[in-house]
């Protein structure tokens, strides 16, 4: 899984005209990408890091604020353009795959005790926010596991 998480005052998404999520204090956008070897426990550990982090103002967490986080499936996060002018999206998971993991990182955020608000999966969205500093993060599960450097 690959997450970008952006710190926001307010974030809103918006599928056929018609809101479908919004968030309207400050917390976290986060968009989620599905590759083919992620799985629920991959979802679960970067849930985790995403309610712990400390991104929000004053070095604070959505756990200790309690602050909301809105969740956009995006596939296009595993697109590749390294050759040519059209991207390849092979690396993302279909939409069979993708779709459970998705639902596992929202309900793995539930579970730990966050408000979180969600797109439409495999709609076209459109997506508006006020990023807050700015602060943008990325999580991968190819990093999950490493050792810290000293």
């Amino acid at each position: 899984m690959r997450i970008v998480l952006q710190r926001v005052a307010r974030a809103a998404v918006t599928v056929e005209g018609s809101v479908v999520g919004r968030i309207e204090r400050p917390g976290l956008v986060a968009l989620v990408g599905v590759t083919h070897d992620d799985d629920a426990a991959t979802a679960a550990k970067l849930a985790e890091r995403t309610w712990h982090l400390r991104l929000l103002a004053g070095e604070r967490s959505c756990s200790e604020l309690g602050a909301p986080v809105l969740a956009i499936s995006q596939f296009t996060l595993y697109g590749d353009a390294r050759r040519g002018r059209r991207p390849s999206w092979s690396a993302a998971a279909p939409g069979p795959v993708s779709e459970p993991l998705f639902e596992a990182y929202v309900q793995a955020l539930r579970e730990l005790g966050a408000h979180v608000e969600t797109g439409r999966f495999g709609a076209t969205m459109q997506v508006e926010l006020v990023n807050d500093g700015p602060v943008t993060l990325v999580l991968d599960s190819a990093e999950l596991g490493r050792p810290r450097r000293s």
